[in-house]
């Protein structure tokens, strides 16, 4: 596995991009986005994993290079980062892989924070192949009922933020408006995909998560 930083330039100032990506070629990408800590040690293991998969990993940072150092800042980093700023960033990431690897295919993912941003992004940019949001939020109506690329929606039951009633309010305008979206939900808090936070991780919810996520990318991206 190859680990390099990918320059991205954006209205709102330079940031780079975690890349790992498989030695043997590629055509495929998943675009990987932070939680609200930023692009930690966690974050790169999980592009580490991707690229094990057979893909390009991209992560963009979000947060041009800041480290949230507790919950307190990371919650106040997470509230001054512009959903516009987000997404452009994202679009950058996207153009930038087309351009340096000549990959044309792409997935989206991400987990709390960069849940809302893959599920936002997934509603902006059609051209996306398949999404596997975390636990994040759910954009408002009109936004989301544009949605065309087919979404696995990952959440936990015991989640106080991306709790039930807001799972099942995706639920409903999918069947609304016909969206291609699958939720499953697992007894299991917020970030429990993130075995760096015992008091959190559910080991045998994200390996599940994990095979559903893997399924989906091959089923949309091979």
């Amino acid at each position: 596995m190859n680990a390099e930083s990918l320059n991205l330039s954006t209205s709102n100032g330079a940031t780079t991009a975690y890349v790992t990506r498989p030695h043997e070629p590629v055509s495929a990408a998943v675009i990987l986005i932070q939680e609200y800590w930023g692009i930690n040690e966690h974050i790169r293991d999980l592009a580490g994993r991707y690229a094990k998969e057979g893909y390009l990993c991209v992560a963009p940072d979000l947060y041009r290079g800041r480290l949230a150092a507790d919950s307190k800042e990371a919650s106040a980093m997470m509230q001054a980062l512009q959903i516009e700023d987000g997404l452009e960033t994202i679009r950058h990431s996207l153009d930038a892989v087309k351009d340096q690897y000549e990959v044309d295919r792409f997935a989206i993912t991400g987990y709390c924070m960069g849940g809302t941003f893959a599920l936002r992004a997934a509603c902006d940019f059609p051209e996306l192949k398949a999404a596997a949001p975390f636990y994040g939020d759910i954009p408002e109506e009109d936004v989301l009922q544009e949605l065309r690329v087919p979404t696995l929606f990952i959440a936990g039951l015991r989640d106080a933020w991306i709790n039930p009633e807001k799972v099942n309010r995706l639920k409903e305008m999918a069947a609304k408006h016909n969206l291609p979206v699958e939720a499953v939900s697992y007894d299991a808090d917020h970030a429990f995909f993130n075995d760096t936070r015992p008091e959190v991780y559910d080991a045998e919810a994200a390996a599940d998560a994990w095979r559903r996520v893997r399924e989906h990318f091959k089923k949309y991206l091979v």
